[in-house]
């Protein structure tokens, strides 16, 4: 018996029981019962799908996206003026005309998130009911963080405080240390993880609550039917998903890529990195990287995300210890606060913003974030529903949310505080505005400097792993069928094509190559918006037909009826008292 048919046998023999008879009558009807109840009824055995060892690859899917990306790297090796054009044209046309949509459901996203929690949705486990978290806790969120955002912390963490404090934002002036670092929490905070969180939370619940195949096609059964997502619909959101992950991830390796280049170049180890140097970095850890994938997520992936959370809490100790402690300190509630105050007007900046003058800025910051987080969503999302398994939805949710969003505060309060503090002390480490070296050239500056900044460049290279590693299995998986620990050859063949995407990206790009690659990651990615919004109405829907919900709803509807009832006693006896004293004055008379 599948979940959705013990629903309707449970509606079908509750109800009308209910209906007919009292609440009262009903619970006598219950304490008098002699047999025992079967619970089997409410609680069947779920025969979970993803179990299934014997699950094949699923060649559409498979053969589609992988045709696509074959495609995009030809194109890129063989015409790179005519993907660079086309990135440009493409970027202002999605801006331009998508922007707006972009930004409102951004913030939509967080409160559906937060409403979800705060329901009565929010008991419900994401697994059996007496089922446990299959990792501990601190694991949970280094595996969570490290596969969420590690390399773009990194890259940016220093940096985009540093670029907004210096240059402003749109409807700001230059040097508002307070509008600064409210606009980069913007960026890295509740957004993204709210994103993480949908995702997350639907292939969890499709998964292990429902026991369907872990896949995003299967999170829509709730509302397309089992056919549906089965059939060509249901293959499309799969092809999507991948393509997006693909393009994601080559994003972030590229990112990660460069910064190590540019930290050789910073530490004197390579003068001047050529492309050559960047290729050779990315062919290195790409091996490493699928010798992580293959050797599983209980192991390799849990193994360096918990290296990568000490090498950040050691590198951060030390930039703390050293930098200018009192200003980092101060920031962190600053920031809090800033942020909290103008969360509504950065929530509704689009190109009409400051005199239609804000267009450009949003392409390059809030626009691209939101499209690199969606390009991420698939794949983060079911890798932390892949290690969210035991957990109930509202500690789901804010452990995905709250806790990333804490570290990440106090993350730029640290390295975006330090590189603020410097410049107002003349101690600019802004150069020639090349963000790849500044967290390099703010390192140098503080004692023992060279030595954390190889430190950096481990941690970038770990961070680099993670992230791949993640996205090939998790790609992996989708490719057969939703199976949790795919071949290990079809695991390394997606590893390999986002690698190689992203060096053609790269090389594609000339001297504007993370320009390049960001474009090229919010076209290819654009279209999984109207999965995300889609994925809200399937969350909802199938969460109000789960049995731990409508039991609830059911013992509510009871409480109060017993409730009703027990006050229609109460006024019956009230009136009989009533009329016994009135009979008993008459007779004195």
């Amino acid at each position: 018996m599948t979940p959705s048919e013990s629903k309707v046998n449970i509606v079908e023999s509750t109800e009308p029981e209910q209906v007919d008879g009292s609440a009262t009558a009903l619970l006598a009807e219950m304490i008098d019962r002699d047999e025992a109840y079967d619970e089997s009824v409410l609680d069947p055995d779920i025969d979970y799908a993803f179990e299934d060892e014997s699950a094949g690859i699923n060649w559409p899917v498979t053969v589609s996206a992988a045709l696509f990306a074959v495609l995009a790297i030809v194109w890129g090796l063989a015409f790179p003026d005519d993907l660079a054009s086309f990135a440009s044209t493409g970027l202002s046309f999605v801006v331009t005309n998508f922007g707006w949509a972009f930004v409102l459901f951004g913030t939509v996203f967080v409160a559906f998130t937060i409403a979800i929690a705060l329901s009565k949705f929010g008991r419900i486990k994401l697994g059996r009911d007496d089922e446990e978290p299959e990792f501990s806790t601190p694991s949970w969120i280094a595996m969570m963080f490290a596969a969420g955002m590690g390399i773009g912390l990194m890259f940016f963490g220093t940096a985009e405080p540093l670029t907004f404090y210096r240059a402003g934002v749109p409807g700001h002036q230059e040097r508002e240390v307070g509008t600064a670092f409210a606009t980069t929490l913007f960026h890295w905070t509740l957004h993204p993880w709210a994103l993480y969180a949908i995702v997350g939370l639907a292939l969890a619940y499709a998964t292990f609550r429902m026991g369907n195949k872990q896949l995003l096609s299967s999170a829509f059964i709730p509302l397309i039917g089992k056919h549906r997502a089965e059939g060509v619909l249901g293959k499309l959101i799969d092809v999507l998903a991948i393509i997006a992950t693909l393009f994601g991830t080559a994003c972030s390796l590229g990112i990660g890529a460069t910064q190590i280049s540019a930290g050789l170049s910073a530490s004197g180890v390579i003068e001047s990195p050529s492309q050559r140097t960047v290729v050779m970095i990315v062919l290195v850890l790409t091996l490493a990287f699928l010798i992580s994938a293959m050797s599983g997520v209980g192991r390799g992936i849990q193994l360096l995300s918990n290296t990568n959370m000490v090498l950040a809490a050691l590198l951060a100790i030390f930039v703390f210890a050293f930098g200018p402690t009192v200003s980092i300190l101060n920031l962190i509630p600053g920031s809090i606060g800033n942020y909290l105050s103008s969360f509504f007007e950065m929530a509704a900046r689009t190109a009409e913003s400051a005199d239609g003058t804000a267009g450009e800025w949003l392409s390059g910051w809030t626009i691209f974030y939101w499209v690199w987080w969606m390009s991420w969503s698939p794949f983060v999302g079911t890798f932390i529903a892949r290690i969210s398994r035991g957990r109930t939805i509202r500690e789901f949710i804010v452990g995905v949310m709250l806790i990333p969003s804490a570290v990440t505060v106090v993350w730029f309060a640290i390295f975006g505080g330090t590189a603020v503090t410097f410049e107002r002390q003349g101690r600019s480490i802004w150069g020639e505005g090349d963000s790849k070296r500044m967290l390099f050239d703010m390192l140098h500056q503080l004692p023992g400097g060279q030595i954390a900044g190889f430190l950096a460049m481990i941690l970038l290279a770990v961070f680099f792993i993670t992230s791949a590693d993640s996205a090939s299995t998790v790609m992996g998986s989708m490719s057969q069928n939703g199976r949790l620990e795919a071949k290990p050859w079809i695991t390394g063949l997606w590893g390999v094509l986002t690698a190689v995407i992203g060096l053609t990206m790269l090389l594609a790009g000339g001297e504007d190559s993370l320009a390049n690659l960001q474009s090229v990651t919010i076209i290819v990615a654009s279209p999984f918006l109207i999965i995300l919004v889609a994925l809200m109405f399937a969350i909802v829907k199938g969460l109000s037909e789960d049995p731990l919900y409508l039991e609830g709803k059911e013992h509510a509807k009871f409480q109060r009826r017993l409730a009703r009832e027990h006050r229609i006693h109460k006024e019956m006896l009230r009136r009989q008292r009533r009329r016994r004293e009135k009979t008993g004055q008459q007779r004195r008379r």
